[in-house]
């Protein structure tokens, strides 16, 4: 069973860098490494992360691997002129490094994807040296309201919820990260909301946030919703419509909370 709801196409892959591109400074205005730095990314994915880090941080060193070899390519070709990352293909819970030889940790959208977030977080501990930081950032889909709201709209999100929870994810991890790290032995846990709010006035975001972003990312998740029965097509058709409708008519407003999270091994 694929563990990605959300797929591995192309527009997928665009679809995570306009997200990146879209709240960069929201989530990663705080973030802060250490020169010289080794830095592990777990799930790196298409790199839609790594590289405006690798370029804010070049005297830092990241190592950024994922499992998805196309997710890969095409994180390549977006470090291809950064000397300071280095990309694998690797499994996080078994991972081809000792113990104790990173500095630093960045999840990134990972954690809502995976059906032992803790096991997932405990592996990230142990390859950290003690007091080394981890930064994480999940979202909570739980967190989301927008205007109009039609009951095709909200139906067509909720199945998104679902979707997820049906292969043993978690697209409400958000509001869990200061207890997961806690359980999982991090220290020093920080957690706080970092909230995208777009109306009329803010064009630019609904178009970046809502039209390519979130509405592709509920998208995603048509083919699984259909096959469980959870929404006809017609009602989803609508939905889908509506959601985009948002950023289009005049009144709209969109609003969805993401979670950062620092702590120490």
């Amino acid at each position: 069973m694929q563990r990605y709801v959300h797929g591995y196409s192309e527009r997928e892959a665009r679809r995570l860098v306009d997200q990146a591109d879209s709240v960069r400074d929201l989530i990663h205005a705080d973030t802060k490494l250490d020169p010289g730095a080794r830095v592990l990314e777990p799930g790196c994915g298409t790199g839609a992360q790594t590289a405006p880090l690798a370029l804010r941080f070049p005297e830092s060193s990241f190592v950024s691997f994922d499992l998805s070899e196309s997710s890969l390519q095409r994180a390549r070709s977006s470090v291809v002129a950064l000397s300071n990352v280095s990309l694998l293909r690797g499994d996080l819970f078994e991972p081809p490094f000792d113990d104790g030889v990173f500095d630093a940790a960045l999840v990134s959208y990972l954690l809502e994807h995976l059906p032992d977030p803790i096991r997932a977080l405990k592996t990230v501990r142990h390859l950290l040296r003690p007091g080394a930081v981890i930064h994480v950032v999940e979202g909570d889909h739980g967190s989301c309201y927008f205007h109009p709201e039609t009951d095709a709209a909200r139906k067509v999100w909720e199945c998104l919820i679902e979707v997820q929870r049906g292969i043993g994810a978690d697209s409400l991890i958000g509001r869990r990260l200061h207890a997961l790290l806690s359980e999982a032995g991090f220290t020093d846990v920080s957690v706080s909301p970092r909230m995208v709010y777009a109306d009329e006035s803010k064009p630019d975001l609904m178009v970046s946030f809502v039209e390519n972003t979130i509405v592709p990312m509920v998208e995603g998740a048509r083919e699984a919703a259909l096959q469980r029965g959870l929404i006809d097509s017609t009602t989803w058709k609508h939905g889908i419509r509506d959601l985009m409708s948002v950023s289009r008519e005049p009144g709209g407003v969109f609003c969805y909370t993401f979670f950062k999270a620092t702590a120490r091994s």
